[in-house]
């Protein structure tokens, strides 16, 4: 563990010295490459895509070419996509001997296709809004041992706006903050000191925090056996570190830690 910590930044470094070359190799800007759509692994990365909330400013229409790589696409969903969810599967391809599928996959809430996908990241879930039909099928999803990590929302409003929606996923089920001995923080990495993870504004403002957001919250949704289902990133841009990790202007502690925290979060996932 301790050797482990100690090579860890050094090899996301090495890691990412590769990842623009990579990602341009790889990246076709859509839902995943389709050379590797059917290829056997370990491991699935899965974005979540959900329709915006009426009133939010990403509720329709497209966007277009994102920032730094990623492709916005216009929708709250795809956020970083796909640049940051290639190199967190490139820094798991170095760093660990999980052998997963090095692009990403897209599952939405429609169909029961998403309960092929264990785990799953969301981005901007102030944004999200389901159908009775899709909360049920996220619950079962859950309940069933599926994992959601969530990411990228900021401050009191952002919270609230993203319990409208978690709410009608789990009406009754309480949100915790973790503790720095819970498990999920020491199953690779041990992250009892962690910071607040900023976006790429942090280049420029040389701030941490959005809006309200000043302190970084770290939460869990458990299930009746106490494993954790959600992992509320609240206050932090985590999606950003890993797109903006192979700029040098962008802090490497920031980077580090954000990829640290994904893999220990997708380990988690695996074997709980």
């Amino acid at each position: 563990m301790k050797l482990l910590q100690a090579s860890s930044a050094a090899l996301v470094g090495m890691a990412l010295c590769s990842a623009l070359y990579a990602y341009q190799r790889t990246a076709d800007f859509g839902f995943g490459d389709d050379a590797e759509t059917n290829i056997k692994a370990e491991f699935y990365w899965s974005r979540l895509s959900y329709t915006a909330a009426v009133g939010s400013s990403f509720a329709g229409g497209y966007g277009g070419y994102g920032g730094n790589g990623g492709y916005g696409w216009g929708r709250s969903w795809s956020r970083d996509y796909p640049k940051a969810d290639r190199q967190v599967l490139l820094a798991m391809k170095r760093l660990t001997r999980i052998q997963g599928r090095s692009t990403e996959q897209v599952v939405d809430l429609d169909s029961d296709k998403i309960f092929d996908y264990p785990w799953i990241y969301a981005v901007q879930v102030q944004t999200w809004s389901f159908t009775d039909e899709e909360a049920k099928r996220l619950r079962e999803y859950l309940l069933k041992g599926g994992f959601l990590m969530v990411d990228d929302f900021h401050g009191t409003a952002d919270w609230e706006d993203f319990m409208n929606g978690m709410r009608q996923v789990f009406p009754d089920r309480p949100i915790e903050d973790l503790d720095n001995k819970d498990e999920i923080f020491h199953v690779l990495y041990d992250l009892d000191e962690r910071m607040q993870i900023p976006g790429e504004r942090y280049i420029q403002t040389h701030r941490t925090y959005e809006k309200d957001g000043y302190v970084p919250k770290w939460r869990a949704i458990r299930d009746d056996k106490g494993r954790i289902i959600v992992a509320i990133c609240h206050n932090m841009h985590l999606g950003d570190a890993w797109e903006w990790a192979d700029d040098p202007e962008y802090p490497e502690p920031f980077a580090s830690m954000a990829f640290r925290v994904a893999l220990n979060y997708i380990v988690y996932g695996m074997t709980h």
